[in-house]
């Protein structure tokens, strides 16, 4: 099947894009991001336990605009809508830097769907419920590769025991249940696992992204009832793989939407701040960097909505448009963090300028599910 027009991006898609940058706008200003991330350094960086920058109200608002459930399935209560929808969402969570659980929601319904079992669709009407939910599927290596777990799944009546740890869980102190990677015996499963699951202990990580939280969880004899066996022993390995263009492709919008706020500061910074009697945009030192910026950030959206158009109506080019779509967004937005740090010159490197907020959630999204290194790799084995 041949890609629609304008990558299927119709009214549709345009209302979700609208209504939530008005709403985010309105809701999330930068000035309340301000207030939930970085509101003293000492206490981002230098507590024993990390802060939790989590806005219980505005999620709840976010529920009830059905954003939770964009990409469920109608059939589970969800508004079963393409993949260039959630981009689109996804790219004006981005553009807020919102501290939330819906990027990691999102991933979650997506692989949900892939599996397409019973359980996974109790799991997906939770969310689109309202419940928030995350993926605990890295090993201590750091990687998300389908294969790869340290929890183990052991099986027990009709159900199984889990034992071992997920290590960089996103938005984990957010979430209401874990979709947990395990291996056992005839391969590895996916399994729904409830945050005040008995045996189960969160260990936050400090990060350097101040718009979201990280930990690893530990695992102790988890046990897991039939209904909540998301894809038996083998299956699960083959639902992951399946949506990894997904998870690939959320990523990458989030990361255009971020440096779209930062190029589009920046610009403004470079309007108003004058040196030798001129607006420093009047300089080509200036503003060829900010040309620059914008090229790289429309190279990484075409892409981004390419992959997500991909997923809907091409999916064997989907994992290569995707990977596609990651290492230029990974790329781009370290280069488009750096120039806004260096073109708001001395204040630029300061606490006191919003950048520093953009610039380490651009940073952290980089390297989450590989860089632009890692991902062109992946595409060499795949051509």
């Amino acid at each position: 099947m041949a890609q629609p027009r304008d990558f299927g991006f119709g009214d549709d898609e345009r209302m979700v894009r609208d209504s939530a940058r008005k709403f985010l706008g309105e809701n999330a200003p930068i000035e309340k991001i301000r207030r939930l991330v970085a509101r003293d350094h000492r206490e981002a960086y230098e507590t024993a336990s990390p802060p939790l920058a989590h806005d219980e109200q505005l999620w709840k608002q976010i529920v009830v605009l059905g954003w939770t459930g964009l990409a469920v399935p109608v059939e589970q209560g969800g508004a079963g809508m393409k993949m260039v929808a959630v981009a689109a969402l996804a790219e004006e969570i981005g553009r807020a830097a919102l501290p939330s659980p819906l990027i990691s929601t999102l991933c979650t319904t997506c692989v949900l769907r892939a599996a397409g079992s019973p359980g996974a669709g109790a799991a997906l009407e939770r969310i689109a419920n309202g419940e928030s939910a995350t993926l605990a599927i890295s090993n201590a290596e750091g990687s998300w590769e389908a294969e790869d777990t340290d929890v183990a799944a052991k099986a027990a009546g009709d159900g199984v025991v889990l034992n071992g740890t997920a290590w960089f869980v996103q938005d984990a102190r957010k979430a209401s249940f874990f979709l947990v990677s395990a291996r056992g015996d005839k391969g590895v499963g996916l399994y729904a696992v409830r945050a005040d699951a008995a045996g189960l202990t969160l260990h936050a990580d400090h990060i350097v992204d101040l718009t979201r939280d990280q930990a690893h969880l530990e695992l102790r004899d988890v046990r897991i009832g039939a209904g909540d066996v998301v894809s038996s022993a083998g299956a699960g390995a083959r639902a992951l793989t399946a949506a990894t263009p997904a998870l690939l492709t959320i990523v990458a919008a989030d990361m255009c939407g971020a440096a779209e706020w930062l190029l589009q500061t920046t610009v403004e910074y470079a309007k108003v701040r004058k040196q030798f009697e001129h607006p420093i945009g009047f300089f080509q030192g200036v503003k060829f960097p900010l040309v620059n910026v914008m090229v790289a950030v429309d190279e990484a959206r075409s892409l981004v909505y390419n992959a997500a158009c991909a997923i809907d109506s091409e999916p064997a080019h989907a994992e290569r448009f995707a990977r596609m779509a990651k290492a230029s967004a990974s790329d781009m937005a370290t280069f488009a963090a750096g120039r806004a740090v260096q073109l708001h010159g001395g204040i630029g490197f300061t606490w006191e300028c919003d950048v520093h907020i953009y610039f380490k959630r651009e940073q952290h999204n980089a390297a989450l599910y590989g860089d632009g290194s890692y991902q062109r790799a992946k595409i060499a084995e795949l051509v």
